[in-house]
Parts: C-alpha cells; structure tokens; sequence
C-alpha cells in the first residue's frame, strides 16, 4: 500500500517511546494491535515496508488494509506488553493471532449435569454447560492438587467408578483407603453436592496462588527482557484471570441451602421416599363456572422454583367444567411427552387436590402404561396430604418446613393458573368485539387473530398490513380499521 502523505507525515511526528499501536482499516474497524519499545521505528515500518517485512502473505494483507492508527504511550515495555494483551482480548483484532491459546494448557473440567459430578482434565474448552478451571501451565501440579483434593474432599476424579446403592445413596470408592481419608465413602446426591462446592472454591484458592506467582514471573522475565517468555506468561495470566471473574453459576446450580435441604428431608421422611425429592412438579386447574378451563405446571428444584420449565394447558378433549377429566388430560400430557423426550420424571408430583383429583392423576399413567412417580394431593381443607394407595391421609404440623414447601408450590401453581386463565378471558372478550362487525366470518376471524395475536395490535394494525390476511380485501380493511377507531376498548 502506498500510504498517504498525511500519515507519513503523522509518523514522522511519533515519539521514540515505549507504547502500543492500533492498526486500522478504510471503516475505522482496529485490526492490527502491537507494542513497541520505540513507536516511531516500529510504526514506520509499516509506511516503508522492507521486502522481508512484507514476505508473509498475512503480513502484506495487513500492510495493504491500513489507513489509519492510534497510538498509546506507556512507560516501559512491560507496561506495553500487558496493555497490548488487554487491547487484543477488548477489540479481537483480525490480523492478530488468537491471543489466548489455552490448547496448550491443561484445564479442570466439572461437569454439573452428571448425577455426581467429577473432576476432569481436559485440553480444549466447550459451550456444554460445564465449568472449567484454568488454563494451567504446569501439568503435575494440577494433577497434585486434584489428587489433594479427592484425599481432602471427597470428590470424584476422572478414574472413579462410584457405585449406586439403595436408598438414593452411592458408594463412591471401592478402595479402603477412602474409609482412612477422613470423609464418609457412602452419600446422597445432595451431600456429595456440597462436597463438589467445596472443593471447586478450594480450586479457585488454588488457581488465585498460582495467579500471583505467574504475575510475579511474568514482571521478572519483562525486566530481564525475556519478552516471548513473558508473552506467554501474559496469556495465561488473562486466561487465568477471566475463569476466577466468571460469576460462579455452578455453585449457584448445585448448592441445596439448608433451610430448603432441611424442608425436602422433611418431606422424604414423612412421604417415606426412597430419594430426596429434588425434582417436584405441582399441578392446578383453574376456571369461571367452567368457562376458561385451564391448568397449569409449575417445576420445583432443590427447593426453589425453575421457572424456565413452568408449563400453561388449554383443556382440549372436551368441553365444560370436569376437574377429573382436566386433571386427567394433563398430567397424561405431561408425562407422555416427557417419556417419549427420554427425559426424567420428577421425584414428586403434587396436585392441588383430594382424592379425585390425585385418582385422575393416576388413571392417566396406567392409561398410558407408564410407571407414576409419587403423586399425592394437597386438599385445601386442614392442608392434608392424599396418598394415591391404601395410607391414611397425612396431617402435618403448620410449621412443618416440607408441608410449608409444597404450600408454596400450590400457592404458586394456584397463581400461574389463573393468570392463564385471567389472560385467555380477557382476550376473549375483547376478540368478541369482532362478532358486531358483518362481513367477518369465523374463518377471516381466526385468520386475524392468528395473523395480529389481540384486538389491540390489529386496531394499531395499518390498511395495508390487514389486507394481507387472507380474505380481507381494501374496503373490507378499511371498514375494519374505522370499525375498531370507533369501538375503541369498547
């Protein structure tokens, strides 16, 4: 590139200090960032290339796509070599090579989605819900510290072969040294869950230490002029740095508090489960005179509400005001499609209900032939808990933490329900209004309310946006469109 004489003169004018340089395209876009003990000299090069600057092919596509930099003074070159790192991870420049190459490095892996989680090594990093650790670059003191770990801990490493017993509980080594480590081998889910909380904070200490001594090489191999040993340094310690600043969702996802842990023991006990009920789904319907029949699904976790998985049902095998049927129709619904999803039922499924409501309940997995988690009912009337087999029905105390629980999960599949059922009545009276305009059959009806969703964005809708409905012509929009002016929220 021939460069113009505006920034070969603006070159000349640059100081013979330390600093960084952005290299820019005709947009403005940074696509080159370096560092330079001497910008003046280095900059230049880039106006005057040589042939044996310009002999990489990379190298000429940069020099031919400048047409503008930026520079930055900074005191020292150690200073330029860390400010150079953090301006390549800010703006990810095209012609600079991926800074961060963690491929290198080993990293610690903790996969949250498994029963039991472990800690793993592994090389390249994953979107796959995991948490990892890292990078690390020396090999034999992660693995000392994972071995220190499982010695201290209890948790399970990439060798292990845990055993399931039952009663929900699992025998993690079968080696008798785990009995001499000075933790209990035989756990549930939600006891070794907290072990994995400890260890991964132990890790972060861990990796926090190592942070320190890698900041203090790095300077040393600066000042020592040692760049390339300190570029390497420098991108573990960014790499390092940004694992210890991620928001610790893993923790967030597996730790049980002890008030909801203290609640689900309760309920295990009094429930007589074989597993603590983790994974409870609590089931309502909800309707005016049995107009707007709906129901709905809230999904607890560990005791707190997972409202990404909350379902809402339109009742849809008939007609009318029948609790069993509805109740029937959709826990079958439910249940079917998450059998056929290949994904796990819940622990507990709870009906706010008696005894027929929890019967209809059960009559849709036997109906389906497949085998029904726990189900119980919980009738409004003294809070009593229903069993679907031959035990009497449970009174528990009102301060009993698991009858607060499965309050609140009621209480709550109470309220998603009748918002449900509150939003389809409000949309069904205004939709009504569309029954005073002739010249609209039921099938142009249902095409504008698919099309526009609710009378309020059809009447924002404009002429032209009604006519492409199907079966709405000019005037018959027009009409329309005066129609809704002067019935406005009629």
């Amino acid at each position: 590139m021939a460069a113009s004489s505006i920034l070969k003169e603006r070159v000349r004018r640059l100081p013979e200090t330390p600093g960084v340089y952005l290299m820019k395209d005709r947009l403005g876009s940074v696509i080159y960032v370096g560092k330079a003990k001497s910008l003046k000299k280095r900059v230049s090069t880039y106006f005057q290339p040589s042939r044996a600057f310009t002999r990489q092919p990379k190298i000429r596509a940069l020099v031919e796509m400048i047409r503008d930099f930026e520079i930055i003074e900074v005191k020292s070159e150690p200073e330029a070599l860390i400010l150079e790192g953090h301006l390549i991870k800010k703006w990810r420049p095209k012609y600079n090579t991926d800074f961060t190459d963690d491929k290198r490095f080993l990293l610690v892996r903790v996969d949250q989605t498994r029963v039991l989680p472990r800690f793993t090594l592994a090389r390249f990093k994953k979107e796959d819900g995991a948490r990892y650790f890292g990078p690390f670059p020396h090999a034999q003191h992660i693995r000392k510290t994972l071995a220190e770990m499982r010695r201290q801990f209890g948790v399970l490493l990439s060798d292990s072969n845990p055993k399931t017993l039952e009663g929900g509980k699992y025998r993690l080594y079968e080696d008798v040294r785990a009995e001499l480590y000075g933790f209990d081998n035989i756990v549930t889910r939600e006891e070794y869950l907290l072990r994995i909380n400890e260890a991964c904070s132990f890790l972060e200490g861990k990796s926090r230490e190592w942070l320190a001594d890698l900041k203090e090489k790095m300077a040393v191999a600066a000042e020592k002029k040692h760049f390339e040993k300190a570029a390497e340094l420098r991108d573990i310690v960014f790499a390092l740095e940004a694992s210890l600043k991620k928001t610790r969702k893993f923790e967030r996802d597996v730790r049980v508090k002890t008030d909801t842990l203290d609640a689900l023991k309760s309920l295990q006990k009094e429930l007589e489960l074989n597993v603590l009920p983790t994974r409870m789904e609590c089931f309502d319907i909800s309707h005016i005179s049995g107009t707007f029949v709906v129901a709905s699904m809230v999904h607890f976790e560990n005791g707190r509400p997972n409202k990404q998985q909350y379902r809402r049902y339109k009742i849809k095998r008939f007609e009318g005001n029948d609790d069993y049927r509805s109740m029937e129709e959709v826990v079958g619904r439910r249940y079917r499609r998450l059998f056929d999803e290949e994904k796990a039922f819940p622990h507990l499924v709870v009906i706010d209900g008696g005894r027929g409501q929890v019967g209809a309940a059960i009559k849709s997995f036997l109906l389906q032939d497949l085998d029904p988690p726990l189900v119980i009912g919980l009738a409004k009337k003294h809070e009593t808990i229903i069993f679907p087999d031959e035990r009497e029905p449970l009174r528990l105390p009102l301060r009993n933490e698991g009858l607060q629980l499965l309050q609140r999960m009621r209480d709550e599949a109470h309220r998603f329900a009748n918002t449900f059922s509150a939003d389809l009545r409000s949309r069904k009276i205004s939709e009504s209004l569309l029954d005073d305009f002739s010249g609209l059959g039921p099938k142009k009806k249902l095409l504008l309310m698919e099309r526009f969703k609710s009378i309020e964005k059809l009447r924002r809708g404009s002429l032209d946006e009604l006519t492409t409905v199907e079966g709405i012509g000019p005037k018959t929009a027009k009409r329309l469109k005066e129609f809704l002016d002067t019935n406005e929220r009629k």
